[in-house]
């Protein structure tokens, strides 16, 4: 799936993905391959990204609001 994380200031990430765990208000969950539409708002703190079964990326937010539509993820972070 598409995945692009940004803030307002620059794009953190854009590429391809097989999982995205995020920190939802209500705890954490994760998005994966054709998951269902939805939008969430995030808290603080870190989204995981596994980009291979190899390969995981970490990244810090303090909030923002996240899409997933069309096995794509877009998520707008602080």
């Amino acid at each position: 799936m598409n995945l692009e994380i940004t803030t307002p200031d620059q794009t953190l990430f854009k590429g391809e993905v097989e999982l995205v765990q995020l920190p939802g208000i209500d705890g954490s969950f994760e998005v994966m391959e054709h998951h269902a539409p939805m939008i969430s708002v995030l808290k603080k703190g870190i989204i995981k990204i596994k980009i291979d079964k190899d390969d995981e990326d970490y990244y810090e937010v303090k909030g923002g609001v996240v899409e997933v539509l069309e096995n794509k993820v877009l998520v707008l972070a602080e």
